[in-house]
């Protein structure tokens, strides 16, 4: 019978026992907080079509963020008056272009209504929002029987005192199974009772104590609050952390645009304002006083770039020796004759005398020529004004004709040379995008009538500053055409590539969530791509610092 007591007492105890071990393993006594709950201050956000207002709450202080609805611009320079529980109170702007004031009603918990009033840029706004400040603590509620809430009154009112009731009940429950089989020695029975509440004290004081990595959560407020994605994808974004990133948002509206098309091209010089430089015969380079003019030098029409000294060859030596001998003969007769004819001038005609001298002349002439033609260089100018672009000059070298030496353009007009593979009807205006995403307008200049590789060429001007342009740098020409389509035309920089390699947008739902969604997007010009699926009208989507959102984990 002994051993049948001692077994119903294990029973008890064991009945007691497994409810306490699985309330304290790990520290679970009920549902966790939210995540964010242990990031994210007490808040309330109200808007209207002209603002946008959160209010935070953090110890004894109500601090406010003030945007415009629209565009999430901060308004910094607003009159803000509040309608609170200790009155009418009138915020103060601080250096970080937020509001506050002092608060000691919010320690204590409840809901409270707030009205908030405010004045900015000649506009006059009511707007009204309620902040609930939770309660520092709560019971978690219990069910079931008594020895299923014993973990939650452990938890509650003290583990010491939760223990000596489970010690208790094990000694009554030894008490009624000595008294059940009608024990001879029921002290004996009783002994075995009080052994097997104080093991069970010693187990629950053993299964109490904190184990490595079953710490409980913490439930207090953290001193800022984290931007944070939450499992559907949808961004938790502070207004302080919003301001930060400098977050800005675009109001949608769908209108009918012009067809744009992309065609690759090339900048190129204006043909009016630029030139070569050639030489029209083989010869040697040589510098001017000064040197070559080096890259990026402004010259003027006209101005000495170079010489070239002809470079004569050994049979082209003999010929002009010969022809030099020849000339000299001839120059030698003539002069002759011409001194005989002054002679006898008083029987000859006139005429003759002067038949000889022009003769004499234009052979001496003649030899002059030839021998500057191994001595004198041909001197290269430059055709045009402008900056030296290219220089293919070095002292020695021999330069062939019709080979480029300098090349001149006019930085401040260039064109831009497209290349298309179908006719389009094209407008006047076009923009050329760069490839560090720099836009410059273009106007449309004329189309060959001529393919070139199969393609049309189509010349477009570019107006306005060229600064940092050069010629033969790529682009690409967004080319309006007389097709129209509808859409909602937004920021190249608001569309990023998501995961899944789709087109995305942040949608601004309120105050500080943000939601990515899936669009279908089109080209339109340089700076702008237009939406033609995905968003309705209507929406905030994020035009400044989505890239930045997108990092949020």
């Amino acid at each position: 019978m002994r051993r049948l007591a001692l077994h119903t007492v294990a029973v008890v105890s064991l009945v007691v026992s497994p409810g306490l071990a699985i309330a304290h393993e790990g520290h679970d006594h009920g549902a966790p907080p939210p995540p964010v709950s242990a990031t994210i201050a007490p808040r309330a956000d109200a808007s209207s079509d002209d603002f946008e207002i959160v209010a935070i709450a953090r110890g004894s202080r109500l601090r406010l963020y003030l945007d415009t609805f629209r565009t999430n611009v901060p308004v910094r320079d607003a009159v803000i008056e509040i309608d609170t529980p200790a009155g009418t109170q009138k915020a103060a702007a601080d250096t970080e272009g937020a509001y506050e004031i002092v608060a000691p009603w919010l320690a204590r918990p409840g809901r409270y209504d707030l009205a908030i009033t405010v004045q900015a840029s000649g506009i006059v706004d009511i707007l009204a929002t309620t902040l609930v400040i939770p309660e520092p603590a709560t019971v978690p509620a219990a069910t079931g029987s008594l020895l299923s809430r014993l973990p939650v009154m452990a938890t509650v009112y003290g583990r010491d005192l939760a223990l000596w009731a489970v010690a208790g009940l094990a000694f009554v429950a030894g008490i009624g199974a000595a008294s059940l089989f009608r024990r001879r020695r029921p002290g004996g029975v009783a002994l075995l009772a009080i052994v097997a509440a104080a093991g069970l004290m010693a187990d629950r004081a053993d299964a109490a104590e904190p184990q490595p990595g079953n710490d409980a959560p913490e439930t207090a407020v953290a001193a800022r609050d984290v931007a944070q994605r939450f499992p559907d994808g949808a961004l938790f974004v502070p207004k302080p952390t919003q301001r930060i990133l400098g977050l800005r948002t675009l109001f949608t509206d769908v209108q009918t645009w012009s067809g744009t098309v992309e065609l690759p091209g090339r900048v190129i010089p204006d043909p009016n304002s630029a030139g070569f430089v050639q030489a029209a015969v083989s010869g040697r380079l040589t510098p001017p006083p000064g040197g070559f003019p080096r890259l990026g030098t402004k010259v003027a029409a006209g101005d000495l770039l170079a010489y070239v000294k002809p470079a004569i060859g050994a049979a082209d030596v003999t010929t002009q020796q010969q022809q030099a001998r020849e000339l000299d003969q001839q120059i030698a007769l003539i002069e002759r004759r011409l001194e005989r004819f002054r002679q006898i001038q008083g029987v000859i005609a006139r005429a003759q005398i002067e038949d000889a001298e022009l003769e004499l002349t234009g052979l001496r002439i003649r030899r002059a020529n030839l021998d500057r033609s191994g001595r004198e260089q041909e001197r290269l100018v430059a055709p045009v004004s402008g900056v030296v672009a290219a220089v293919q000059a070095v002292a020695g070298q021999i330069a062939e004709p019709n080979a480029v030496i300098f090349q001149i353009v006019d930085p401040a007009r260039f064109w831009v040379e497209a290349l298309s593979y179908e006719a389009y009807a094209l407008k006047d205006e076009a923009t050329g995008q760069l490839g560090d995403n720099r836009t410059v307008p273009l106007h449309y200049r004329g189309a060959g009538l001529a393919d070139r590789n199969q393609a049309i060429p189509i010349h477009f001007g570019i107006e306005g500053d060229t600064t940092g342009l050069r010629a033969g740098q790529l682009l690409t020409v967004l080319a309006s055409t007389s097709d129209e389509r509808r859409g909602i035309a937004v920021p190249r920089s608001s569309v990023l590539r998501g995961a899944n390699g789709q087109s995305i947008v942040y949608e601004h739902t309120n105050a500080e969530r943000f939601v990515p969604r899936e669009v279908r997007v089109e080209p339109l010009d340089g700076q702008r791509v237009l939406i033609v699926s995905g968003i309705e009208p209507g929406k905030r989507i994020v035009t400044q610092g989505a890239e930045l959102l997108n990092q949020i984990r």
